[in-house]
């Protein structure tokens, strides 16, 4: 697995292809009180570009316009929280996107595991590792295991996307998971308005 570490933002010379799968490290899961510390992102060649984001930085026009552009497909595992946190640091609007955590509940009613860790194993035969998911990602210096891991986050998405279509498809709920899909950046701004704990379909 190779991976290409950036400060700050990715360099110009970048290049995706139609999809690039798209993760966050963050220091906790509020998006209102923890700070964005990683991005990750990967072509689904195997390889993955970590960028990190510094303390109190709001700007990374490059990677900002590749989430922003509409010809590229953006695959998330739980993008709910990831695509809020990146429009809370960068305000990116990003669109279009695919959550695999989505695609597994249309597709996978047999089961409750939805994780990441699951699908890999259950649909890929690839057990990955998860012993890093808490440590410190604002640390000034990451440890190769902690780079590993978040590139780890990201390398697999494509693979997945694939084998969920399959199943959407197969179960005639492919039009289901599209429609979720379009509202997910909604969804996401909902959170970052404090209705993260409002169903507001419920009577």
């Amino acid at each position: 697995m190779e991976i290409r570490f950036h400060t700050g933002d990715l360099p110009v010379d970048y290049q995706t292809g139609l999809s690039i799968a798209v993760d966050t490290e963050a220091m906790g899961l509020n998006q209102h009180r923890d700070r964005l510390c990683l991005v990750q992102l990967s072509s689904g060649d195997g390889s993955a570009d970590i960028v990190q984001i510094a303390n109190d930085q709001s700007g990374a026009p490059i990677l900002k316009s590749i989430l922003e552009n509409r010809n590229i497909l953006k695959i998330f595992h739980f993008g709910r929280f990831d695509i809020a946190l990146l429009k809370k640091t960068f305000g990116a609007d990003i669109s279009p996107v695919y959550c695999t955590k989505i695609a597994s509940k249309f597709a996978r009613t047999f089961t409750r595991q939805h994780g990441l860790k699951d699908l890999c194993r259950e649909l890929l035969g690839i057990e990955i590792m998860k012993e890093q998911q808490s440590s410190d990602w604002g640390a000034s210096e990451l440890s190769r295991e902690q780079l590993q891991y978040a590139a780890t986050d990201v390398i697999h998405l494509h693979a997945l996307q694939k084998a969920l279509d399959s199943m959407l498809e197969r179960e005639g709920r492919a039009h289901l998971a599209q429609a979720c899909f379009r509202f997910l950046p909604t969804r996401a701004e909902i959170d970052l308005e404090g209705w993260s704990e409002k169903d507001v379909f419920a009577h």
